[in-house]
């Protein structure tokens, strides 16, 4: 693939993306991925996710990994594919149509699970912003505070210790 068709694959900001290091290396050995952030479903998700958005074309790589994955990684593999294909959204289209469509091809239960569950948890900050509505308490690790859930919070804010 050429610089420029990597250029127009993105889905996300240049500061939002992997490497390409971080690409090469997985599309050679997708289960490397797996190796490296054994036992961490949170980290697979979100930088298996951030792969798929920097370049699409790492599907058939995810194939391999999910193969070569155990059940219980393959819920946060479907749950990478959901943020990727909303990540995408927006941006690219196309991409976020052959996430959906490469999910919907690989008939894996577990995988489809954890797509499906990543869809109820990351329906858009909208939705859980109106859902939630200001009369319930907010928790010490929000990223987004205010009435309407819009407001960056301070990231170096003390953290609430429990009694």
């Amino acid at each position: 693939m050429s610089s420029i068709d990597a250029c127009r694959a993105q889905c996300v900001e240049f500061s939002d993306r992997a490497s390409q290091l971080e690409l090469d290396t997985f599309v050679k050995s997708p289960s490397s991925l797996l190796e490296r952030l054994r036992n961490d479903k949170e980290k697979l998700r979100f930088r298996l996710a951030t792969y798929i958005a920097t370049n699409p074309s790492v599907l058939p790589s995810v194939q391999t990994l999910i193969s070569a994955s155990a059940s219980t990684d393959r819920s946060a593999i479907g749950a990478a594919l959901k943020i990727a294909e909303g990540r995408c959204t927006s941006t690219k289209p196309d991409a976020a149509r052959k996430i959906r469509d490469f999910v919907q091809r690989i008939g894996d239960l577990n995988v489809q699970a954890g797509y499906s569950a990543a869809g109820d948890d990351s329906s858009g900050i909208q939705a859980q912003s109106q859902a939630k509505g200001p009369a319930q308490p907010t928790r010490g690790g929000a990223l987004l505070e205010g009435e309407w859930k819009t407001k960056l919070a301070n990231p170096f804010k003390p953290v609430p210790l429990p009694n």
